[in-house]
């Protein structure tokens, strides 16, 4: 596969939110990214908050831009606050460095983009992540080995 389609980010929007439910989940909200960064699709449960959308694409675009997962950012940012706060200025605030971003690769590892989910605690927002995914046959990369 060269590329998401938009056919897989719907099924994989709707398996997160699915997956949320399943597991008795605050309502959440899904942002799905194609490798370029654009939005592909953005699906929100009616119960969710109100910055939700904002959050969902912003761990999604964090993972793409730095290149690996959120576990993995959370880490940096963690270590290096500074560099990330002048990160999320040049991303004009579009840097959530926390679990529930997850970069999709392909079964050769490339990165296809990204899907930010959020709505429960970080740790919950993954494993729907992690399910949509899964649910499509793609792989997933959380910033751990």
């Amino acid at each position: 596969m060269t590329r998401l389609t938009l056919a897989i980010a719907d099924r994989m929007a709707d398996e997160a939110l699915r997956e949320g439910g399943r597991q008795g989940f605050a309502p959440l909200c899904v942002a799905v990214l194609d490798a370029g960064g654009h939005l592909l699709v953005l699906k929100r449960n009616e119960r969710a908050s109100l910055l939700r959308p904002q959050i969902a694409n912003g761990k999604a675009s964090s993972v793409l831009n730095l290149g690996f997962g959120g576990r993995e950012l959370a880490r940096r940012a963690e270590r290096m606050p500074a560099f990330f706060g002048a990160l999320s200025d040049l991303a004009g605030g579009n840097m959530v460095p926390v679990p529930g971003g997850v970069l999709i690769r392909d079964e050769s590892g490339e990165i296809l983009g990204a899907i930010g989910i959020t709505g429960d605690t970080s740790d919950n927002d993954e494993c729907c992540a992690l399910a949509a995914i899964a649910a499509v046959g793609l792989s997933a990369d959380t910033g751990d080995c």
